[in-house]
């Protein structure tokens, strides 16, 4: 682990850092609706030991770091832990085993305790001396989180309050009873350091000690809170659960002004993640004059599936619900409620805006329920977006239906069907077995088949809407076009991919049959905009020799320059380019190295530039982003300047266009400045800084040009089959042999 030198020289270097990632920001501006809290003033935001979220816990660079991505008001906080000669120090557990790297100073301290009645094992800091911890540094404690910056040292309580920036700061004193047992008084510790620093809060789910302080503590500004833990734990000097507690809060008012409670105390929720109705505790807390913070926020955790892996919805739901608002919240992440509070509550949500950036639907709301279903659609429309799209793929009856793969298996549950055995290899497609929507008439796929929600992180335990996964219905392109008619859309985007195989194959000429769907379904008299996408120049080609519709080039791979002669053959047959995000903000290890310049050299050419694919769940995104899809929406269009978003969430980016925080200028507030592409890099020991990243590739013109698409062999209407495409060399052995051994090892099984 690379140690990191002390608070003086990182000030001096985040200050340098500061001129790189951010401008000075204003506080953002202040909402005329009245808050639902207390006191009527703006909910707090409490950094749990600085910005934990990406930085180890109550290190130097975590409560720095505040000051750069979060509102200027945010609170620190700090657990205090005391060590064997009394002096405090921040530190998240009183375990220093999981937070520090102690074991390789001390390997043989390790030492047996009684806290809060249950026997733990560990390093505790009433074993050493400051002068001892001197020689610990910190590292992440979240082992999902990246641990590139471990090695900071311990900071004491009177160093934060004195030399990092703050506007208020929070002690929690989580085990006093503990260190009572040790010969060591918090009481002592607390009492001297107000003396000496200004703390603003202190919290403690001990009521003896928060009821013996707060006589010495009542003609000072400090507010005393009692903290909650889980209901069925026994407070230690009462020996009364937590819940029972909860039902006297009249009896908490006599020694606090608030209380500290987990946040599914006011929003609980099933044992299959969804939210369960509000309970009465926030104006319950109110109506005893106590304020109420909530705790347990983190962008990186899983969330319920009513807040679609978007941290922001979940603080929105504790502070602008239109019923209550808690007071303040904690947080490893501060940037987002920061957002939140300044940014995204009271908005205008019937407001609509189709201008920059263009929200385009990736296979409706796919993040929400299944791909290209009625259900997918309706909840894209619902949520804001500019364009919804169809993924056209042709049945074998010759119908134009809305999928998201020609590949059933990808999207369907065909596998579970009385088709499964109709697996083949077709080589031009894909690699591997599939049965195709060319397999199978319409009736047979909207009979027999359910969609299947998309699950693109599924083995990372972050699975999509469980409730829906197989509900909606299938659309065909007729029906897609009728549903979009008076809605409030700015167009309608079809995405044609395999034209030729379709017409050498198939004798089907996808071309002409949209051109002529679309003409039944009168869009050639329509106000709506017709966008189609291909990663074929030769379908886009032919488009733009028939049509007058805006012709998007989707770039299927990522790259890192064009080649000028590529670019000006785009233009020759396009309006657009689809780039994806990483083709824009290269990465490596997931932290981003630098920006590649497309966007500039697109838009040099009159080309507009969108950014595929946007995904609220954290794991999508660079930690740069700082596991929040706001951040990285802002960075794409106001950092780098795209001009639309194709996303499975276009209601977080139509929140995002609502901001009241947008247009700003010089005032825009820090936290919603866009993030500096490598900034995360600067702040690395060089020992930690991710492998270069290989160059990615140009874009030539070899990769653009394509043949122009072959002519139908045979055209195919709706209702007459096309001809079946040869299989691979095998097929007809593969599939039976496939299928033998799998019923055999379902046979094993069961």
């Amino acid at each position: 682990m690379a140690k990191r030198s002390g608070v003086g020289v990182l000030a001096g270097f985040l200050m340098g850092f500061l001129l790189l990632f951010l401008r000075v920001g204003f506080t953002a501006a202040q909402n005329t609706s009245p808050w639902l809290t207390l006191s009527g003033r703006a909910p707090a935001v409490i950094a749990k030991g600085g910005f934990s979220g990406l930085f180890p816990d109550s290190s130097p660079i975590a409560y720095n770091f505040v000051s750069l991505a979060s509102s200027n008001d945010t609170t620190l906080w700090c657990n205090v832990q005391l060590t064997k000669d009394g002096i405090g120090v921040c530190l998240p557990d009183i375990n220093l085993d999981n937070c520090t790297d102690i074991v390789s100073s001390y390997p043989q301290s390790r030492t047996s305790y009684v806290v809060n009645g249950v026997n733990t094992s560990g390093w505790f800091s009433v074993d050493f001396t400051i002068n001892d911890l001197s020689q610990v540094y910190l590292k992440q404690a979240i082992y999902s989180r990246t641990p590139k910056f471990d090695g900071y040292p311990i900071l004491p309580v009177d160093v934060l309050g004195a030399q990092i920036n703050h506007s208020a700061l929070w002690l929690n004193i989580q085990h006093n009873a503990f260190y009572t047992q040790h010969n060591l008084s918090m009481r002592n510790f607390l009492l001297s350091e107000v003396r000496r620093i200004i703390v603003d809060y202190v919290s403690s789910p001990e009521v003896a000690f928060l009821s013996g302080i707060a006589p010495r503590l009542r003609n000072t500004r400090t507010k005393l809170i009692f903290r909650f833990l889980d209901k069925s734990i026994s407070e230690p000097s009462t020996n009364r659960t937590y819940g029972f507690l909860l039902s006297n809060l009249t009896f908490i008012k006599t020694f606090a002004s608030g209380i500290l409670v987990p946040k599914n105390y006011i929003w609980p929720v099933s044992s299959d993640n969804y939210l369960l109705p509000h309970t009465s505790i926030v104006n319950d807390a109110h109506k005893a004059g106590l304020e109420i913070y909530a705790a347990d926020f983190s962008n990186d955790n899983i969330l319920s599936f009513n807040y679609s892996y978007d941290p922001l919805a979940e603080y929105l739901m504790y502070i602008n619900n239109g019923v209550f608002s808690v007071d303040g919240v904690l947080t490893d992440f501060p940037i987002t409620p920061s957002e939140a509070i300044g940014c995204f509550s009271q908005l205008n949500k019937s407001s609509v805006d189709h201008g920059k950036p263009l929200i385009i639907s990736h296979k409706g709301a796919s993040g929400d329920y299944p791909d290209c279903t009625d259900l997918a659609y309706q909840k894209a429309v619902d949520d804001g977006a500019d364009v919804i799209d169809c993924p056209v793929q042709v049945t074998k009856d010759g119908h134009l239906i809305c999928m998201s793969s020609i590949d059933l298996t990808d999207s369907t549950t065909v596998t579970r069907s009385q088709f499964s055995s109709q697996f083949s290899r077709i080589p031009q497609l894909k690699s591997t077995l599939g049965i195709y929507t060319f397999n199978l008439s319409l009736d047979q796929i909207q009979k027999n088949l359910k969609p299947l929600i998309s699950q693109p992180f599924a083995s990372s335990t972050m699975v999509r809407n469980p409730l829906y996964k197989n509900s909606g219905a299938f659309m065909t392109l007729s029906d897609f076009l009728t549903f979009a008619k008076n809605k409030p859309l700015s167009g309608v985007l079809i995405s044609i991919e395999h034209a030729a195989f379709m017409a050498q194959q198939l004798g089907f000429s996808i071309v002409d049959s949209v051109i002529s769907t679309l003409n039944d379904a009168g869009y050639n008299k329509t106000a709506l905009e017709v966008m189609i996408q291909s990663s074929d120049s030769a379908v886009l080609v032919k488009f733009k020799q028939l049509t007058n519709y805006k012709l998007l080039y989707q770039i299927d791979k990522s790259i890192g320059d064009a080649i000028s002669s590529s670019v000006a053959d785009i233009k020759r047959f396009a309006n657009a380019v689809a780039l994806q995000k990483q083709s824009i903000y290269p990465s490596s290890m997931l932290f981003t190295t630098g920006e590649t310049g497309l966007v500039s050299q697109f838009h040099a050419a009159g080309l507009d530039v969108y950014a595929y694919v946007f995904r609220n769940e954290f794991i999508s995104q660079p930690w740069d982003f700082l596991s929040d899809a706001t951040v990285e929406i802002n960075a794409y269009v106001n950092g780098i300047g795209v001009d639309g978003v194709i996303t499975d969430f276009p209601g977080t980016a139509r929140r995002y266009k609502r901001s009241s925080c947008r247009n700003m200028g010089s005032n825009t507030p820090n936290f919603m400045q866009p993030i500096q592409a490598g900034q995360l890099l600067q702040l690395m020991a060089p020992i930690e800084l991710p492998p270069a990243l290989s160059p990615m590739p140009p874009l030539t013109i070899a990769d653009v040009v394509e043949p122009p698409l072959p002519s139908a062999s045979a055209l195919v209407a709706p209702g007459a089959a096309p001809p079946s495409p040869r299989p691979s060399s095998g097929h007809h052995n593969v599939a039976p042999l496939f299928f033998t051994l799998l019923m055999i090892c379902v046979y094993l099984l069961i």
